[in-house]
């Protein structure tokens, strides 16, 4: 692929000012709408600010030219330049009412997509938005940034959380908002239901007075009259708002059964066009979610709760979620579907017992020790928890691969756990949920920075992601599998013994917090002995491994050294047996024929891979291939090797397992496209161009760019 880099359009910014405020938690209250195709409602934010945020001031400077309406901005370290505009420009009396909300019931005049524009009527500003006028603030006020792209805010107003009955208690000065804030996010981590409890007391209470705000294509700006900085801005306010189906966060489409779904997208900008969020990961916060839906979906979401639904009105259910480990916003997931849960035939007496410890109560959490996370409830301070080798577990999936689920994934989970108990130790979260996501789903990952470095962070905490929109990036993963290998010879250089211990040592130190991989592998080297570790070094890791181009020189002899090994022998003795029966003429002797042996499915990438590399396979010798393995019910690895050969010598006959796996493997399908318009033949180029036109509008945005830039 030709990658044609452009900072102005393939960069991702991260604008929120994170410096000076930090969100501490989120409270959700939203509807999904399928037959619109929107998320609406609410979102409060409480924040938190310290002595390292000083005045905004302080870092920024303006240049205005009050004698023309050409846009007054604040000027910001490069590369991010933030839009600033004066009070006066801002209509604060413009409520919600004042919009035309379309959906349940009501007529749409905004546009085609039922969405106001989001500089201009969404935040009700004249087109003369942007001429400042310096007579009328005498000194700058805050501007709380937050990421935000492809939504339509309606209001934001500050929240009243002095009206909450009993809510004195937190402060001995009630009618100070933000110190109610300040106390609230300070109580001690034993005491998170009853904190929990507050916040969401808290985004119901009345509002007091609306917030002046503005949009651009990557961010939303408030500002409150007054408040010059962020220790004077409200520490709890309110955003009304709604997603649209276009936005990138968000991916509407139908499951395996034809059944619409929708789902949160592991996609460059991850969740800033699902809700207005701080990006940067630094901004770590807690977060409770109560989201509607018709009664027939099945809401789930990355919280430690095990959610079950609470009918409403005729028709609908609510489902709740919370997370009490603070995480970055990107780790926020939710799916919508017709999900069926999968459980087991048979539930044994060890299984109800997992199910009635998943929710341990505050008394469970004695802080024994030391952890160098910000306090939560942590399990790694809990002895029930620690010796918790299964925990409690779902599985969903839609109604046609239930059989499936039952048969293959339901038995290997237990195990799965116990063996990731085994080696890592304590399970860092109380319970899980698994859910097999639609054909068009990604799966590569949240917003990517690569080994080049993320561009200049400003004063106030903004910077940029390289390259984080270009989106053939995406599939250009090579530092990740580079980091795979490098894990895998760490592994093999020190014995098994020696690095799972260090993993679990790892794990128990910096859980809960940030990492960069100078801290893995500093502390690898200082906790192997001394023989173990010729040549090794943090500086010489990076060179070999991460700075440079092609396979490391240590990968190259593994790969000679894995290919003595009995397994790879064993697939060089069927590669051969396969060599021989495609040049042997059609017709001949029983005596001659060849007996395969069964192969594992990574032993059968190995043997299609080899099989690539031969310049002639006939389609007699493809057919035996796929009859003796059953190549079209194997994994996708297996099947995409597979596709390769059939697109490589025009194997007509398969051309229907290339069709499927465009279809049902869309990520993994990019490559063949590729390789089908590559090979100029005009009956695969129409298969290409034939299953993209059945797949586009379901597809994942970035790959959809892709595969049409291959194809036209």
């Amino acid at each position: 692929m030709d990658i044609k880099l452009d900072p102005s359009r393939d960069d991702l910014p991260l604008m929120a000012n994170t410096s000076h405020i930090l969100v501490k938690h989120y409270v959700l209250d939203l509807d999904v709408d399928f037959e619109s195709q929107i998320i609406e409602g609410t979102i409060v934010l409480f924040f938190e600010t310290g002595n390292r945020f000083k005045k905004w001031s302080s870092s920024t400077e303006v240049a205005c030219r009050s004698e023309s309406n050409e846009a007054c901005r604040f000027r910001m370290p490069e590369p991010c330049q933030i839009p600033v505009t004066s009070t006066k420009t801002f209509s604060s009396k413009i409520g919600y009412d004042d919009f035309v909300i379309c959906g349940k019931g009501g007529k749409d005049t905004s546009g085609k997509d039922g969405n106001h524009d989001n500089q201009e009527q969404a935040s009700g500003i004249s087109s003369s938005k942007y001429c400042c006028d310096t007579g009328n603030h005498g000194s700058e006020e805050f501007l709380l940034v937050l990421d935000c792209c492809d939504l339509s805010v309606l209001k934001v107003e500050e929240v009243d959380v002095a009206a909450v009955p009993g809510i004195e208690k937190f402060t001995r000065s009630p009618k100070l908002r933000n110190q109610i804030v300040h106390e609230l996010a300070a109580l001690p981590a034993d005491r998170w239901r009853e904190q929990f409890d507050s916040y969401a007391r808290c985004s119901q209470a009345p509002g007091c007075g609306e917030l002046l705000f503005d949009t651009d294509p990557w961010s939303l700006q408030i500002r409150k009259t007054g408040a010059q900085t962020a220790a004077d801005f409200p520490h709890a306010i309110r955003i009304r708002y709604r997603t649209k189906p276009q936005g990138r966060s968000v991916t509407w489409t139908s499951d395996q059964s034809g059944r619409p779904c929708v789902y949160t997208v592991g996609s460059p900008i991850n969740n800033r066009a699902l809700f207005p969020c701080q990006e940067p990961p630094v901004a770590m916060s807690t977060w409770q979610a109560t989201v509607r839906a018709a009664a027939s979906f099945v809401v789930l979401m990355s919280g430690e709760n095990s959610a079950k639904p609470t009918q409403l009105r005729e028709g609908y259910s609510s489902w709740h979620y919370y997370v009490t480990m603070p995480m970055p916003a990107s780790t926020f997931t939710i799916a919508v579907g017709s999900w069926t849960e999968m459980k087991p035939e048979i539930c044994s007496p060890s299984d109800l017992a997992i199910e009635r410890s998943s929710s341990p109560s505050e008394a469970d959490f004695r802080y024994v020790g030391f952890c160098g996370h910000m306090e939560y409830p942590c399990r790694f301070q809990n002895a029930s928890a620690t010796a918790q080798k299964i925990i409690p577990h779902r599985v969903f999936a839609p109604v046609c691969l239930e059989r499936a689920c039952q048969e293959t994934l339901l038995p290997l989970i237990p195990p799965c756990l116990s063996a990731a108990h085994s080696v890592l130790g304590t399970h860092p979260f109380s319970r899980l949920d698994i859910l097999i996501v639609p054909a068009n789903f990604s799966s590569l990952g949240m917003a990517r920075p690569n080994k080049e470095k993320t561009g200049h962070v400003s004063d106030s905490g903004s910077s940029v992601i390289r390259h984080g929109l270009n989106p053939e990036k995406v599939f250009m993963q090579v530092h990740y599998l580079k980091g795979y290998f490098l894990l895998r010879f760490l592994a093999k250089r020190l014995g098994e013994d020696t690095y799972f211990s260090f993993l679990r040592k790892f794990v128990h130190s910096f859980h809960g917090q940030l990492i960069l991989s100078q801290d893995f592998l500093q502390m690898l080297l200082e906790n192997i002995p001394e023989e173990k570790r010729p040549e090794l070094s943090v500086g010489n890791i990076f060179r070999d491994w991460l700075e440079s181009s092609g396979i490391p020189q240590p990968l190259q002899r593994e790969r000679q050294a894995r290919a003595e090994c009995g397994l790879a022998q064993q697939v060089s003795a069927e590669v051969a047996k396969w060599v021989r029966v495609n040049r042997r003429p059609r017709k001949r002797k029983r005596k001659d024929r060849e007996v395969f042996e069964k192969l594992l499915p990574d032993q059968l990438v190995l043997l299609l891979e080899h099989l690539l590399e031969q310049k002639t396979v006939t389609p007699r010798t493809l057919q035996s291939l796929e009859r003796t393995y059953h190549l079209s019910e194997q994994d996708a690895e297996v099947r995409h090797r597979w596709c390769e050969l059939i697109v490589k010598h025009k194997y007509t006959k398969a051309y229907r397992d290339v069709e499927r796996f465009l279809q049902e493997d869309q990520a993994m399908g990019i490559y063949l496209y590729g390789e089908l318009m590559l090979s100029e033949d005009p009956r695969q180029q129409h298969l290409a161009r034939r299953c993209f036109e059945l797949s586009r509008e379901q597809m994942d945005r970035s790959s959809a760019e892709v595969v049409a830039e291959m194809l036209f």
